[in-house]
């Protein structure tokens, strides 16, 4: 699986895809779990669970509360190992918008179960991504607004510096567990406003300076990649 790079002739191949569990306030405050003091976690999707701008995404089996959730992702353009927060950023090639799927119904059972939340959140076209801008064209992002919207109405909008953990710190808590390397993709958690889905729904994510990103629900069974 590859990603579009803007303005670059070849894409950006994907090695792995991490997820923060949480990383807004207000989403964890309407999910009602967790403190906000609590170090961030991580989860995993697999790589052909990524999906480009304009694919058509099937409605997923064994679920009656599909929802979206909104975010920031990080490509990681070089290698490293428990990297400190003052030297994060050098590892990042670029950002893209990008939206987590969720089977939320599964995750609860998931989390009542006292279980891994692969179910709930490691199905298939379940990590829509945009095209990656190189970050030599955003700089730092700092002072970029996420949206999201579900047929033209806003459901999510914050700004990026309300995320609990930056991308640096995000950065660095990762690679004291995993070793990260060129091609990783990250995703950065969401705000609140996440909710359900329904086929026929037009869902986009936007970051202030970087491409939109657009997918379209389907009846469940549908090919998810309209190419």
């Amino acid at each position: 699986m590859s990603v579009p790079v803007v303005g670059a002739a070849g894409p950006f191949p994907v090695r792995r895809v991490y997820c923060v569990g949480r990383n807004y306030v207000d989403h964890i405050q309407e999910m009602r779990e967790g403190d906000e003091r609590d170090a961030p976690f991580f989860f995993q999707k697999p790589t052909d669970a990524v999906t480009e701008d304009g694919a058509l995404v099937p409605y997923p089996p064994r679920t009656a509360d599909f929802q979206f959730e909104g975010e920031l992702v990080v490509a990681i353009g070089a290698e490293g190992v428990d990297v400190s927060a003052e030297q994060a950023l050098e590892m990042v090639f670029g950002y893209a918008a990008g939206i987590d799927l969720t089977r939320r119904d599964r995750q609860r059972d998931c989390r009542e179960r006292q279980i891994s939340w692969e179910a709930g959140k490691s199905f298939d076209a379940s990590a829509p991504c945009g095209p990656i801008t190189p970050r030599a064209h955003t700089g730092d992002l700092a002072g970029a607004e996420l949206r999201l919207t579900v047929n033209g109405e806003v459901r999510q909008s914050t700004p990026l510096a309300l995320m609990i953990w930056n991308v640096a710190e995000i950065i660095a808590h990762l690679s004291a567990d995993y070793q990260l390397r060129p091609g990783d993709l990250v995703y950065t958690g969401t705000p609140a406003g996440v909710g359900a889905l329904a086929p026929g729904d037009v869902v986009c994510a936007e970051v202030d300076g970087l491409a939109p990103l657009s997918v379209t629900i389907t009846e469940s069974g549908d090919c998810h990649d309209e190419r």
